[in-house]
């Protein structure tokens, strides 16, 4: 798997003869499907969609997000319940 490697500021070195610090941060591409769909504005449809997702953030637990993986499935969940509304 090859990864695109950048280097930021390389010439902000000190007068050190420390190793100088490099980090990496790897970036993989995702395909995201999307879709769209459209609701007649101030229709009846529209009124409660937006009622539904203002109920579905109103429930949403954002209190116990102590890693990525708990961020991840919350996200999941919530792009899986916009779906079903």
């Amino acid at each position: 798997m090859q990864f695109n490697n950048h280097i930021i500021c390389p010439d902000w070195r000190l007068s050190s003869d420390h190793a100088l610090l490099t980090v990496k941060i790897s970036i993989l591409e995702e395909h995201i499907q999307t879709r769209k769909q459209t609701i007649v504005k101030n229709s009846e449809e529209e009124i409660k969609f937006i009622a539904d997702i203002i109920e579905l953030v109103k429930r949403l637990n954002t209190n116990h997000i102590s890693s990525k993986e708990d961020l991840e499935n919350i996200v999941q969940e919530f792009a899986h319940s916009i779906d079903d509304i």
